[in-house]
């Protein structure tokens, strides 16, 4: 123990102040969960009201394939569909379109053998 009565009251409070940190933390880390799976729940509904099937089986190859890739297309739908620029449904070739627009430029090598 510390002979002054002051540094004890101060460790005290400090203790206190890191419990409330560590629930603040904890509970945070559970309201962002909660909102990140709204936020897909939401995003699934989006895009199951606005792609065939077909369209959807094609985005999910590609997601499987690459990820990163799959989820840009997800979101650039999702943005499109909020923005009440997709008329209908996108079927299977709309989506072959959009996946054509939104891929990266692949660069070609041309190897000669002399």
């Amino acid at each position: 123990m510390s002979e002054n009565p002051d540094d004890d009251r101060l460790d005290e409070l400090r203790e206190k102040k890191m419990e409330q940190l560590r629930e603040q933390r904890e509970g945070g880390g559970e309201a962002a969960e909660a909102q990140r799976e709204a936020a897909e729940a939401q995003k699934k509904a989006i895009l199951r009201q606005h792609l065939t099937d077909g369209a959807r089986k094609r985005l999910n190859s590609v997601k499987m394939s690459k990820p990163d890739f799959g989820d840009q297309v997800e979101r650039q739908i999702v943005a499109l569909a909020q923005s009440g620029r997709v008329q209908g449904k996108i079927d299977e070739d709309q989506m072959k379109e959009l996946l054509k627009e939104l891929k990266p430029d692949e660069t070609e090598f041309n190897i000669r053998r002399r």
